[in-house]
C-alpha cells in the first residue's frame, strides 16, 4: 500500500503541474476570469484546492479538530463555502500557486507516514489515505476543465484519467444517497476505451446494465463537466441509465452540472 501511496503523491503533484501551467500566464485580471462553475473565477477554483487540501491535512493530524470544524460545516454549510472562497478571494494572485504548492506537499507528507490504511474523518463519509489521495488527483482534473474551459483551452487526456474513472465508478452508491434515493442493487459494468487505447473496466463482468465509451467522456460526466448528451456514452439497461444523470465522484450535495450543448462549438 506504500508503495501505491506513494504513487497516489507523484500522480497529484503531476496533476498539480498540468493545472499550473494553465494559469501561470495569467495577468491579475485574468485570474478574475469566470469559470462555466456559477459565481467561481479561475482564483477561486485554485483557491479551492488549497483550502481543502488544508482540511485534508487537519483530518490527518488532528482528527478531533476535524471532526468540530465537520460540524460547523454542516451546521451551515453555505457559511462554510462562503469561507473557503473568502480563503481564496484575500489571497493575492502572487501567492495562490505558492499557496497550492505549500498545501499539496505538506498534505502529501501528511497522509503519507505511517499507516496508510487507516481511515481519516471527511465532510462526508470518513477515507483511508489513499481514497483521500486519488479524490485530490480527481478534484484537481476537475477543476483543471473548469479552467481550461474557461480559458478556451483543451487538455490532452492522461494516464492519471484512471484514477478518476475509478472513482467515478466507486461513487455510484453515493451518486444515488445524495440524492435520498435508493441505490439499486443491479450491478453495473463500466467499460471504457483508455488514454492509450486500451480498455479500462469496472464492475462485474456479464452485468445487463453497462456504461460504454471513451474513458474522457466518462469524467467529464461523473465529475459533472459535460452533460452526458454532450457525448457519447453508451448506457444499458435502466440503472446505468438513471446513474449517469446524476452520477458525481466528489462528496457533498448535488451540483447543478452542466447543460446539454453549453460547450457546443
Amino acid at each position: 500500500m506504500a508503495a501505491a501511496v506513494g504513487q497516489l503523491g507523484d500522480d497529484l503533484m503531476a496533476e498539480t503541474g498540468d493545472l499550473v501551467d494553465l494559469v501561470t500566464s495569467l495577468s491579475p485580471a485574468g485570474w478574475e476570469t469566470p469559470t462555466p462553475a456559477p459565481g467561481w473565477s479561475i482564483r477561486d477554483q485554485v483557491g479551492h484546492l488549497a483550502f481543502f487540501d488544508e482540511q485534508v491535512t487537519l483530518a490527518a493530524t488532528d482528527p478531533d479538530a476535524f471532526a468540530r470544524r465537520r460540524l460547523e460545516a454542516l451546521a451551515d454549510v453555505d457559511r462554510f463555502v462562503d469561507a473557503a472562497a473568502g480563503a481564496a478571494r484575500v489571497c493575492p494572485v502572487a501567492d495562490l500557486v505558492p499557496w497550492l504548492y505549500e498545501a499539496r506537499h505538506i498534505m502529501i507528507e501528511a497522509t503519507g507516514a505511517g499507516d496508510t490504511e487507516r481511515r481519516i474523518p471527511w465532510f462526508g463519509p470518513d477515507m483511508s489515505i489513499a481514497s483521500a489521495l486519488t479524490a485530490r488527483i480527481m478534484e484537481t482534473w476537475a477543476h483543471g476543465q473548469d479552467v481550461a474551459d474557461a480559458m478556451g483551452r483543451t487538455r490532452a487526456p492522461s494516464e492519471r484519467l484512471r484514477h478518476v474513472c475509478f472513482l467515478g465508478y466507486r461513487s455510484l452508491p453515493n451518486s444515488f444517497r445524495s440524492r435520498r434515493l435508493e441505490v439499486p442493487e443491479a450491478p453495473v459494468r463500466v467499460v471504457l476505451e483508455g488514454t492509450g487505447g486500451d480498455p479500462w473496466t469496472f464492475g462485474p463482468p456479464g452485468a445487463a446494465n453497462q456504461v460504454r465509451g471513451s474513458a474522457l467522456d466518462f469524467c467529464l460526466v461523473v465529475t459533472q463537466r459535460r452533460h452526458r448528451d454532450d457525448t457519447d456514452l453508451v448506457c444499458e439497461g435502466a440503472v446505468s441509465t438513471q446513474w449517469l444523470g446524476i452520477a458525481q465522484a466528489f462528496a457533498g450535495p448535488p451540483g447543478p452540472g452542466r447543460r446539454p450543448g453549453q460547450f457546443a462549438s
